[in-house]
């Protein structure tokens, strides 16, 4: 990931791109106190020691994917071969190669049940897939890309369309540059992104890698209520480490992932699960690798 720290400076930029990833430079600078050269500089700094992007976060509604499962696989044979298969299917937000019960992690979406019913049987079909084990989200109750879960009151046309995957790609591109892409001109997709922001349709924000705040280690765990435990859940929720915390159907009531500086620092956060008030974990897991996916596309019908 590159050699470059981040210090207090680089901290307080990441903090208000998180909050707006297309804030100016002028404001960004104005904001922690640098000036406007300095402020660009370190932004790109970030960008090429691979710790941080601006990216444009689209709705799963946009594209009709609005339900969430995770999905534990297992597999007969190659396991690597497996998750390939899997990060291909329309619907597939996320594969990892993990160490636990199940040899593979998926999160798959879909527009409602019935479709991510249709998504698991599709992962279920798969050569190599012995069996999978499937909880559906019902409530998120943390996820570092969506802030806000509401669906957005909008219905975006194709050139709309086009907009949010330029944005996905790179949240900070100009709108001169936007609008040569639609065929627009810059005030036009000025005033289309902006109502794509209003709407919740699309949100920018800065996504810094775990290993740049010292977060190294992956893994996942489930759990299961034992009583009241709402507090101790949103106190969970708080934790850095905890970077997914989702309320599901299935085996177990919640699942989840975090991240840790070291396997040690990771098994320390699955104890500190285990002593919250109401709640047993039931299952952890380490991912091992993460698979590439293609960028989401709409589950089939």
């Amino acid at each position: 990931m590159g050699a470059v720290e981040l210090d207090e400076t680089d901290g307080a930029i990441v903090r208000e791109l998180r909050a707006d990833g297309r804030l100016p430079f002028e404001a960004l600078a104005a904001r922690v106190g640098l000036s406007r050269a300095a402020a660009r500089l370190r932004v790109r700094r970030m960008q090429e020691a691979g710790r941080l992007k601006v990216v444009g976060v689209v709705h799963p509604a946009v594209r009709g994917a609005d339900a969430l499962a995770v999905v534990a696989v297992d597999v007969n044979g190659a396991t690597s071969a497996v998750a390939g298969r899997i990060a291909e299917l329309p619907g597939t937000a996320a594969v990892h190669l993990t160490a636990g019960r199940f040899p593979l992690a998926a999160q798959v979406r879909a527009r409602d049940l019935a479709g991510l019913s249709a998504a698991v049987a599709r992962v279920r079909a798969l050569p190599g897939v012995v069996r999978t084990a499937a909880a559906v989200c019902t409530e998120v109750l943390k996820d570092p890309r969506m802030a806000a879960a509401d669906p957005p009151d909008i219905v975006p046309d194709g050139t709309d369309l086009l907009l949010l995957d330029l944005l996905e790609r790179d949240g900070r591109l100009p709108f001169a540059e936007l609008a040569g892409h639609a065929g627009l001109s810059a005030g036009a997709v000025r005033t289309r992104v902006l109502r794509l922001l209003d709407s919740g349709a699309l949100r920018v924000t800065a996504e810094l890698a775990p290993s740049a705040a010292g977060l190294r280690r992956h893994g996942g765990f489930a759990l299961r209520l034992l009583g009241p435990a709402e507090t101790a859940l949103h106190r969970a929720a708080e934790w850095r480490e905890v970077r997914f915390l989702a309320r599901c159907l299935g085996g177990n009531d919640l699942v989840g992932t975090a991240a840790a500086a070291s396997l040690e620092e990771l098994r320390d956060l699955f104890e500190r699960l285990r002593g919250l008030p109401g709640v047993r974990l039931t299952e952890t897991w380490v991912h091992l690798s993460r698979v590439e996916v293609p960028r989401l596309r709409p589950a089939l019908p």
